[in-house]
């Protein structure tokens, strides 16, 4: 499946109408082909008879009343819901961040529930305008208004358990679990078991290929760009990378030579779009996290506990990718470099996960501390040395927040003390390749 068709499909999971409107339908159709089977008699179902009165067994005017109930109160219910949904999102765009409210209108639960509740009434609507009197020769779908009195039940059911989905989704640390669980995800998916081909000593500088349209870099078809590299013998060096914003007329890559299609070519292989996505930018999750930290630092909210745990999250992230290998970003063809393209490194992700953090933590004793103790845990199962220097670089720069801000004694001696732990720790892993007892 190409690039472009996966960002596709990942902008089809935002329309919030779409899985409603699709169970609607499917309501619709349903109701029809229960009425069909009434008018066919194919299923043979006979009220009078006492070994089938299972289902509904009333006269017209009866399955007039039962259905109008059953419509009326499923679509004053899907409105109260509807209401319930904004509250949250309100909520949680309060508390959490306006860029988390993706994370709801994504949530398949909260539109299977929309979608049930509407197509309840739509099923009603469809088997009440069949219903017919004594007056109007009689006919009463009763297969299909056992239909409704059954998705009346599950609407019901739905809306007992739409209350408490809705309860546990707007608390923060599910949100903080689903959100980190997107990014093992991307982790697991953007990571290699074997370390990746090295880039080549010289990349081309000439040859610069011009955007077309500025928006976010969404997608890469990588493959794609690199077959038509080594197609046209050439090798395209990309200077952006998704997640990246990319102004209009601003030089995307370079060619190592000239190719007359190079344009078309580049934009093919490019998906833009009006905001970032997570369909290939491994600090998509990582800045969810960090502005769930960053507003739960905020004088408004003031809730370092918060902060805390999303530090804890982000150390946990560094440990899976302790004994995974970043991609460099490069493409080999035929044994030769075809494309290079800009990637995520570690010093990378260790700043989108603690830069904001830090400057925002500058005087809280409780964050800049769980910060140390989480780099003291990350440095116990990393044994590369570029990524003990950077987790030191950070842990240096958490300290001298400290000695910057913390003004009480006590509180910065306990600090200290942890960094110089973190430095035993760091050093001793360094040097004998295992931890600390």
């Amino acid at each position: 499946m190409s690039a472009r068709v996966k960002a596709w499909l990942e902008t089809l999971g935002d329309l919030f109408w779409l899985r409603p409107a699709l169970i609607v339908l499917g309501c619709v159709l349903l109701a029809q082909f229960g009425v069909w089977l009434e008018t066919a008699h194919i299923a043979g179902y006979d009220p009078s008879s006492p070994d089938q009165n299972w289902g509904y067994s009333g006269g017209a005017e009866g399955a007039r009343a039962l259905l109008s109930a059953v419509a009326s109160s499923t679509i004053g219910v899907a409105g109260t819901t509807f209401s319930i949904t904004i509250a949250a999102l309100t909520l949680a765009s309060g508390q959490m961040g306006p860029r988390l409210l993706r994370n709801f209108t994504r949530d398949a639960r909260n539109q299977i529930v929309l979608g049930i509740f509407l197509g309840t009434f739509a099923y009603a609507l469809m088997v009440l305008r069949t219903v017919r009197t004594v007056q109007e020769s009689p006919f009463v779908p009763h297969l299909a208004i056992t239909g409704a009195i059954a998705l009346a039940l599950l609407s019901l059911a739905t809306l007992v358990w739409f209350v408490h989905h809705i309860a546990a989704s707007i608390n923060v640390e599910t949100v903080l679990d689903e959100v980190y669980g997107d990014l093992c995800d991307a982790v697991e998916r953007r990571t290699r078991d074997e370390a990746d081909e090295r880039r080549p000593s010289k990349l081309p500088g000439a040859g610069a290929v011009v955007g077309k349209g500025a928006g976010y870099l969404q997608a890469v078809d990588v493959g794609g760009l690199a077959d038509w590299a080594r197609e046209h013998d050439v090798i395209v060096a990309l200077r952006v990378r998704p997640g990246d914003y990319v102004p209009s007329g601003y030089p995307v890559a370079f060619l190592s030579a000239g190719v007359e299609d190079a344009e078309a070519a580049i934009a093919r292989a490019l998906t833009f779009g009006r905001r970032p996505a997570a369909l290939q930018d491994l600090e998509y999750s990582i800045r969810q996290l960090v502005e769930i930290a960053v507003r739960a630092l905020s004088p408004g909210i003031n809730d370092p506990f918060t902060a805390g745990s999303v530090v804890d999250h982000l150390g946990d992230a560094l440990c899976r990718t302790a004994n995974r290998h970043l991609p460099t970003g490069t493409v080999m063809r035929d044994d030769r470099v075809v494309l290079v393209y800009s990637v995520t490194d570690y010093d990378g992700l260790c700043d989108a996960m603690f830069h904001m953090i830090r400057q925002n933590a500058a005087g809280s004793v409780y964050v800049l501390g769980r910060m140390l103790d989480v780099f003291a845990h990350v440095a116990e199962v990393e044994r590369l040395t570029d990524r003990s220097a950077e987790l030191c670089r950070h842990a240096d720069l958490v300290i001298a927040a400290a000695r910057r801000d913390v003004a009480d004694p006590s509180d910065l001696a306990d600090l200290e003390k942890r960094h110089r732990r973190f430095r035993a720790t760091a050093a001793t892993t360094l040097v004998t390749g295992t931890a600390p007892a």
